[in-house]
């Protein structure tokens, strides 16, 4: 199995990211995300074996002790550069307490042997790949038009294990399991 763990996005974030989908599509033949498959990934796990989910879902039931909090989607910009795009992304802020989680999910899982990132956490949701060269003026256009984009903010509540397998045009993303903060248990 492929898995990661991410974090959901509000209905109301989903509908403006499909709104804004639809005005861009039309601008750029690249890979577009689907809607229903834009999150925010705390944890790439990659390949992990089915007889060890209980294992993997015991370390991340451990770091749900936490409160809740807000995150705002707003802003589009490009990795690694504008010059030299391989994503299309919106930016995630408000994000201490989010990066504060990745980065404890990093060590709890290190323990059980899953490589740590080398890169720093950035949080964010990809919108776009591009991974062949393709005009990208008129689609560089309509992103300057756009900005700054306020897309939403919404409350975290928790976070959730996923698990990835290959689709016909996309990864078909199946939620395995929910890892609810203890403070929105309380207000259940």
């Amino acid at each position: 199995m492929r898995l990661f763990t991410a974090i959901d996005l509000s209905p109301e974030v989903l509908d403006r990211l499909e709104r804004l989908l639809s005005a861009l599509r039309p601008e750029a033949l690249i890979k577009w995300s689907p809607v229903d498959n834009l999150h925010i990934t705390t944890k790439f796990i990659g390949s992990w074996e089915e007889a060890r989910l209980d294992e993997l879902n015991g370390a991340l039931a451990s770091l749900v002790p936490r409160a809740s909090f807000d995150l705002e989607i707003r802003d589009l910009g490009w990795f690694p550069n504008e010059r030299s795009p391989r994503v299309l992304w919106a930016g995630v802020h408000g994000a201490e307490p989010l990066i504060a989680l990745a980065r404890e999910t990093e060590e709890r899982l290190e323990q059980l042997g899953i490589k740590k990132e080398e890169r720093e956490f950035a949080p964010h949701l990809t919108l776009a790949r591009i991974k062949n060269p393709a005009p990208l003026r008129r689609l560089r256009t309509k992103v300057e038009e756009m900005r700054p984009a306020a897309l939403g903010k919404f409350p975290v509540t928790g976070f959730a294990l996923y698990r990835s397998d290959p689709g016909s045009n996309a990864s078909i993303y199946r939620k395995l399991r929910e890892y609810k903060f203890e403070s929105a248990l309380a207000a259940s």
